[in-house]
């Protein structure tokens, strides 16, 4: 059978059912992972579950019948169904540090590894620390292998990060542009004020977004319906993000077909989102580039895009919406998974993108006209 990374052989149901009988058998095996509190999974050798513990079928949407499956399928992570050979099989698991971990205790190297599963059938996610190691039970190899849920401790250190992030990204720009002031001509002295102005409105800007994305996390953020113009919104992002540290020797451009319409959604949350998007863009781009935005109407939907010359590489590709993921590196950011968050949990709406050699980036993120 085709696999795109581990091996997609699954030993017989009968000899799945007598290494959980074997198991079964070791003296004070339910007793002692009874009390611990992460899940447990005991594997065979070709990582199918032949013992779990009762943690296991506390998590949301597993199903009773664990046995013979891989941990993916069990946990219903989203790629575990998408070929033939199941869990480990796709190009998907080659990223997955559950899959990597496994592999590694089976080569004789115990393993701890960040894992986020996404869920099927938009059950949500989770963020899980895993650790495997094997032993021998009768001349028999087994993997077993811990679950901690890490997603709480994760997106507080993420979302910490963040904040400071482009708290201090902001304070920079603000800073500069007062420096600059103490230098210029009269009749620079007007535009150099307006920018710092807006810089300071920036500066508050990004203390209500994290606001915001913490309120999304935790369900608790309040829509505010109110009337939009498209073209404003885009030539505001424009203006806020037109001299920002992102945008050095990079040229922002507004399509000048993008549509000029009134729409009724929250604009603190649009707004979010379209600059996330031009953010991405321009820290993807090399100096030189044109990045692009605009927006069109299709099928009653407005779609607002920004597209940069540059391609994603495929391992961007495969993670660019897991919260835990950043082209910045560790716990630099939560652009486009904030993106996909808000568009899709308060807007209404979808965030997807297109990516190739001869085309560059463009993202997209498509609303009604009314919410």
């Amino acid at each position: 059978m085709d696999t795109q990374f581990l091996p997609a052989e699954r030993s017989e149901p009968h000899a799945v059912e007598h290494q959980s009988e074997l198991l079964s058998r070791e003296p004070n095996l339910d007793r002692f992972f009874s009390v611990v509190t992460d899940v447990i999974l005991i594997l065979n050798e070709d990582r199918q579950i032949v013992y779990h513990n009762r943690n296991l079928l506390e998590l949301p949407g597993i199903d009773q019948r664990i046995s013979g499956l891989r941990p993916g399928e069990a946990f219903n992570c989203i790629h575990a169904f998408e070929s033939a050979g199941g869990c480990g099989t796709t190009k998907f698991c080659r990223e997955c540090g559950a899959a990597r971990a496994i592999q590694s205790s089976q080569k004789g190297v115990p393993a701890k590894e960040e894992c986020r599963i996404v869920l099927k059938d938009g059950g949500g996610a989770l963020d899980l620390q895993i650790k495997s190691e094997q032993f021998r039970v009768n001349d028999q190899e087994f993997t077993i292998v811990t679950a901690t849920d890490i997603s709480h401790e994760k997106r507080r250190r993420i979302l910490e990060r963040l904040f400071f992030h482009d708290i201090m990204n902001t304070a920079v720009g603000v800073r500069g542009l007062a420096e600059l002031l103490s230098m210029a001509t009269e009749e620079q002295q007007s535009e150099l004020r307006e920018m710092i102005h807006n810089g300071s409105e920036k500066l508050i800007e990004e203390i209500r977004s994290q606001v915001m994305l913490t309120a999304a996390e935790n369900d608790e953020l309040a829509i505010n319906v109110s009337r939009i113009n498209t073209k404003q919104i885009l030539q505001e992002i424009y203006m806020l993000y037109r001299l920002h540290e992102v945008s050095k020797e990079k040229n922002i451009v507004i399509d000048p077909a993008a549509c000029n319409i009134e729409i009724k959604s929250d604009k603190a949350i649009l707004s979010r989102v379209v600059a996330n998007m031009l953010k991405n863009a321009l820290e993807a781009s090399r100096p030189g580039d044109n990045v692009t935005m605009g927006c069109e109407i299709e099928d009653q939907m407005v779609g607002f895009w920004v597209h940069n010359p540059s391609a994603m590489p495929s391992k961007v590709k495969m993670q660019v919406f897991q919260r835990s993921f950043s082209t910045k590196g560790e716990g630099r950011g939560l652009g486009t998974y904030s993106m996909k968050l808000l568009s899709e949990k308060y807007l209404q709406g979808s965030v997807f993108f297109s990516s190739s050699e001869a085309h560059g980036t463009t993202f997209n993120a498509c609303y009604p006209l009314e919410i």
